[in-house]
């Protein structure tokens, strides 16, 4: 049975492998001065893509999964 919201079922998996990312900081990384450059790499297709931000680092996967055509986070 599909959950009516998520469309998940009980089968699905919590974790999906082709829904996991790595993510790298820099050396120029310092979270008492707010910079946390790096890369997010989608670990199932090698996409990647870099940020600056912490709102760039969160809003990666999702964009990465929806080039790829997959279902988003």
């Amino acid at each position: 049975m599909r959950h009516e919201r998520t469309g998940l079922s009980a089968s699905d998996p919590a974790l999906p492998a082709w829904q996991a990312f790595l993510v790298q900081f820099t050396r120029e990384t310092d979270g008492g001065q707010g910079t946390f450059p790096g890369r997010v790499e989608h670990s199932s297709s090698g996409r990647r893509a870099r940020f600056e931000t912490p709102r760039e680092r969160l809003a990666l996967p999702r964009r990465l999964l929806e080039e790829l055509g997959e279902s988003t986070l």
